[in-house]
């Protein structure tokens, strides 16, 4: 990746993280700064980044261009309430991706019942399909609590289906984790691999299933899937995968990934107690959030952005500390106390900039 692409993708991660801290300086009842939070960092950056990897060049595609621009646009025209915009650039928005993702797999995600097919390139399609499936679901709640009211759910919102475009940066990231277990795949281990593709997979969008119709015993179940199916990803990839740079970094992201299971599980049962009040725990639902989107979801990014350059020159145990301190601590405190926010952006500053800039050369 040249460096226009990787100064332009860091300065939105970054303004991302700024918007996520915007309300506590500047409230506004009217608009929603999470959401372009929410779609700088997952629709436009990460949306872009998967399609750049999917297609594999070096040179940024018209496709790429066109959906970059178009997420920027849908980005703002949500967060303004301008539903009609929204809309429209939903439709093209959607044909780009399945335009990338038909020519990379196939129509019809037939590999995901070939046992042979590699795992990693499930994953690989998964998330592509889970990006232009969010995006026409997307439209739909826009049309239907808009416009239609065909359906009256307390849970169907817009910003819960928005938080839905971080699923794919999900299934890619474990693309990565799994493409270096490739020499395991001719071993009876596939089929705990496989295992561990269909419970993540089916287990999401149950879990967003049961979160809808508010069913929270179901959903107890289902995280306690996900996190056994992660926390084997964990052990696999720990044991399996070849000792790089890359692995260091991705099994500190397994970490992030496990850390949220539980603090999602841990506010589950917390709706379930008696004299439950959402304010009193939105502390936990912070945390949770920020170690999915900027712990998780930032170290397969990260990867991804600089997969031809490594090993880099960096200090990764430094930088991986600061990372944790940054997504599961300052971040979450700068919701409530605004000084946290501004050393949570000094940190993530640092960590994204360290990332997609040292040089590559091994100074470990």
């Amino acid at each position: 990746m040249n460096i226009k692409l990787k100064t332009l993708f860091s300065f939105l991660m970054i303004t991302a993280l700024v918007f996520g801290f915007i309300h506590v300086y500047f409230p506004a009842d009217n608009y929603s700064f999470e959401r372009l939070h929410i779609f700088l960092f997952n629709l436009c950056t990460g949306g872009s980044i998967l399609l750049y990897y999917t297609q594999g060049r070096k040179k940024v595609s018209k496709t790429i261009k066109f959906f970059f621009l178009g997420s920027l646009i849908y980005a703002f025209s949500a967060f303004f309430k301008i539903y009609p915009i929204t809309i429209l650039v939903s439709v093209p928005l959607f044909i780009l991706v399945e335009k990338i993702r038909i020519k990379r797999f196939s129509l019809f995600p037939v590999i995901f019942f070939k046992f042979k097919e590699p795992v990693s390139e499930k994953f690989h399609q998964a998330s592509l399909l889970c990006l232009s499936i969010g995006i026409v679901m997307a439209g739909m709640v826009i049309l239907n609590n808009e416009y239609f009211k065909f359906v009256t759910m307390e849970k169907l919102t817009l910003n819960t289906f928005f938080l839905g475009f971080s699923f794919p940066l999900s299934l890619i990231t474990l693309s990565l984790v799994f493409a270096m277990l490739k020499k395991i795949e001719t071993s009876s281990i596939k089929l705990l691999m496989e295992i561990c593709f269909w419970t993540i997979t089916l287990g999401v969008i149950i879990f967003f299933i049961f979160i809808l119709l508010e069913k929270f015993i179901p959903q107890i179940f289902v995280t306690l899937a996900l996190f056994t199916a992660v926390v084997l990803v964990f052990y696999l990839y720990s044991k399996f995968a070849d000792r790089t740079q890359q692995k260091f970094f991705l099994t500190s992201g397994i970490g992030f990934l496990i850390f949220t299971a539980i603090t999602g599980i841990a506010y589950i049962f917390m709706q379930m107690s008696e004299g439950y009040d959402p304010q009193k725990i939105k502390w936990l639902l912070h945390i949770h959030v920020f170690a999915s989107l900027y712990g998780w979801n930032l170290c397969g990014l990260s990867i991804i952005c600089r997969f031809g350059d490594f090993p880099i020159k960096l200090h990764s145990t430094s930088v991986i500390f600061m990372h944790w301190l940054t997504a599961i601590v300052l971040a979450p405190l700068g919701i409530f106390y605004g000084w946290f926010a501004i050393f949570a952006i000094i940190g993530y500053s640092f960590i994204v900039l360290t990332l997609f800039f040292s040089s590559n050369k091994d100074s470990r």
